[in-house]
């Protein structure tokens, strides 16, 4: 019996180890607070069993006792994993927090973040630490119109008693099951649905048009200014069962391209006319790649010259025509960088879109707090750095807020080391000053 239960507590302590080493990651952040409770008591239970079992055990066998020491230093290393991760992310916050006011806001205008806590975005607003905030659906489920409007006129007030540009107020409304803003906002169906139904290339504009102006007026209505829609990959059909988030075959407009360059750019028009800006989707493309980037690393193995006379030409075609943002998926484009995402690789932000395209419109990233990123490479701290100096304008970290305070730790610490491109970032700071002057208040 005591061999089975000096067993039995190893394998608990073994099974909590992996989430006490990465307590920290974002696929813990909806159950953080009884996720830390569970990590600290757990393993302080697991450490006075063991200690009760070695001071009670008899003449057994050795073997029982070699198990219940390592059951006891593993649950060791698990609860101080647990309290030193804790304690850096705090430390970290409160650098952050109390940092340089004129160097929050110098690089605070590279960041959009997410919330879980409206006090505490409004503190960062306030800090001048953000250039934008992130809407999603745990942030207006049972709120009004009206609720969410004065939530995000409380936040751009702030801004204008500073004399500082408007935030950029942003969400994913891209109708069907990316709708993160309905209710209260109307549901509408996915993109694609409304193409398919319009053959004709007059019915299809007007119809595009429609939807795009009904998202547009209502988006505007509440204050949001940037939508992170239409997704402008192309459309391959390929289905995953384990690609639970990312699932483009069910968001794209279509697999022909000139299809998508034509629905996109009615979209953007239409958006652009009620004061929002859309915004690109994912670039270098994920349409052909099967792994989903939130929770895997992901390849795009495709080579330039394909993707040039296919997945890019929507892109390149509205890069150039609208006022779009393009964001930059997590995807390795490996004909290019095989090392890095597309997202903060250089070879690809500098060398194709900036250098190549001659691109001089505003780049944001997909979500910093997803697995492609947190463990991808360099992951979100060395990332972010990586990230603008490659040329790229914005960072999302919308899902774990908490990455923002690593984010802008990193960042901090490498202006102060001299590490950040600084004619890189007065070109991005010029781009994102455009940009904004051309938003409607």
């Amino acid at each position: 019996m005591k061999s089975l239960f000096a067993v039995l507590i190893l394998l608990i302590t073994l099974a909590i180890l992996p989430f006490a080493l990465d307590w920290r990651s974002p696929l813990l952040v909806a159950v953080r607070p009884w996720a830390l409770t569970g990590l600290i008591g757990v393993p302080v239970l697991l450490i006075l069993a063991q200690i009760w079992a070695l001071s009670t055990s008899g003449p057994e066998r050795r073997s029982i006792k070699v198990i219940n020491v390592m059951g006891l230093l593993v649950a060791a290393l698990a609860l101080t994993s647990t309290v030193y991760l804790e304690a850096r992310f705090y430390r970290m916050r409160h650098q952050v927090l109390h940092a340089d006011p004129a160097n929050l806001e110098k690089l605070g205008r590279h960041l959009v973040v997410g919330y879980r806590n409206l006090a505490e975005v409004r503190e960062l607003v306030r800090l001048r630490a953000i250039a934008g905030v992130f809407i999603s659906g745990h942030n207006v489920r049972g709120e009004t119109i009206a609720e969410i409007r004065k939530q995000i006129q409380g936040l751009q007030q702030i801004r204008e008693e500073q004399g500082l540009p408007r935030l950029w107020i942003a969400t994913d409304q891209e109708g069907g099951m990316v709708s993160r803003l309905s209710p209260p906002l109307t549901r509408m169906p996915q993109l694609s649905e409304v193409v398919e139904k319009h053959a004709d290339a007059v019915g299809r504009k007007r119809a595009v048009m429609e939807y795009a102006a009904t998202q547009g007026r209502e988006l505007a209505e509440i204050g949001v200014n940037l939508n992170f829609a239409p997704v402008s990959d192309l459309n391959y059909q390929l289905n995953n069962p384990n690609d639970h988030y990312t699932r483009i075959s069910q968001r794209a407009i279509s697999r022909d391209p000139v299809v998508v360059a034509q629905v996109a750019g009615w979209y953007c028009a239409a958006l652009e006319e009620a004061g929002v800006r859309c915004t690109l989707k994912h670039f270098p493309g994920l349409g052909r790649v099967l792994e989903d980037t939130h929770l895997n690393h992901a390849n795009l193995t495709t080579s330039v010259a394909e993707l040039a006379n296919t997945d890019w030409l929507p892109f390149r075609a509205l890069m150039s025509q609208t006022k779009a943002f393009t964001m930059l998926g997590h995807v390795r484009l490996t004909a290019v960088d095989a090392d890095r995402p597309a997202s903060i690789s250089p070879a690809v932000v500098s060398g194709i879109l900036r250098k190549d395209w001659k691109y001089d419109g505003v780049l944001i990233t997909d979500d910093f707090s997803m697995r492609a990123i947190y463990h991808g490479g360099p992951g979100v701290e060395n990332g972010a750095i990586e990230a603008l100096n490659a040329g790229v304008d914005l960072i999302l970290v919308s899902w774990d807020p908490a990455q923002f305070y690593h984010v802008m730790y990193a960042l901090l610490k490498a202006d102060q080391q001299g590490k950040l491109n600084r004619q890189i970032l007065q070109r991005s700071d010029q781009r994102l000053a455009n940009a904004v002057q051309a938003v409607p208040h």
